[in-house]
């Protein structure tokens, strides 16, 4: 089970349980520069993800596994299953977003435009008050506000959401990871990108999708299962852009008959 960006694996909170109820083994982890991780310095993106999750599978589950993943975790799931598709079984993208879906990166740019991209942006990045900022979102109502977008129900009272993702952001080292995952995410080549990702998957691939998610939109979704015929989409109703942690027990209610269709468990 893999989080979205500025979460941690906490948040399969009221999913995970579930799932083990059901029978599954179930493994939530903290991707690199989240939750409880490491926070480095050095440029993070999708593949780096992906690669972690892979040797996670390989040293600790030491079977091929089912990844599960939201929005960041959905696309580094679907790299994980493209890096290393003997290790993954089927993927669950709940939902699955990349900005080249709506704008898909050129088929080819340049080393020199490449070189300068990354040196603006690092400039860029260097010059932004990286750390003040985390500190007034980690540390006032914005935080809150900032979650709720991500929520179709209010979540005023959920402190628990609100600790689980304010304590990572409080941590020193928070700005340098936020940095660098700005610098790799930004400058990623095409075939790291969804769009290229999606093309190459060989393994099932089952979208969730809130209705409501303010986020990604559901037509992003559409797109994508119009490109994978062989996927499966469930839009979720009155569920925002989590609907692992708010509405787990209908997206358990496709998931889990989802995978005895497609593995046979």
């Amino acid at each position: 089970m893999l989080h979205g960006f500025g979460a941690a694996s906490g948040h399969w909170r009221r999913t995970a349980p579930r799932l083990a109820n059901a029978g599954w083994r179930v493994f939530s982890l903290d991707l690199l520069g989240f939750g409880a991780s490491d926070q480095p310095r050095i440029p993070l993106d999708n593949r780096v993800w992906g690669r972690q999750v892979n040797a996670f599978i390989e040293q600790v589950v030491q079977r091929p596994a089912v990844l599960m993943g939201n929005s960041l975790g959905a696309l580094t799931a679907l790299t994980a299953a493209v890096l290393q598709p003997e290790l993954i079984r089927a993927v669950v993208a709940a939902p699955l977003p990349d900005p080249a879906l709506i704008q898909p990166i050129p088929l080819r740019r340049s080393p020199w435009r490449r070189r300068w991209q990354r040196r603006l942006l690092g400039l860029v990045l260097r010059l932004l008050p990286l750390e003040l900022l985390l500190t007034l979102f980690a540390r006032t109502g914005l935080l809150r506000s900032g979650l709720q977008g991500a929520y179709h129900q209010s979540i005023a009272s959920d402190q628990e959401l609100l600790q689980l993702i304010a304590r990572p952001a409080r941590r020193p080292t928070a700005a340098r990871a936020l940095r660098a995952m700005s610098l790799g995410m930004a400058l990623r080549p095409r075939g790291a990108t969804a769009p290229a990702l999606l093309k190459q998957l060989q393994r099932p691939l089952m979208l969730i999708w809130g209705r409501q998610d303010r986020f990604v939109p559901l037509s992003i979704a559409r797109q994508i299962h119009a490109r994978r015929p062989n996927s499966e989409l469930q839009v979720i109703d009155a569920c925002g852009h989590c609907p692992h942690d708010e509405r787990p027990d209908q997206v358990l209610a496709v998931v889990l008959p989802w995978l005895d269709r497609n593995l046979g468990v």
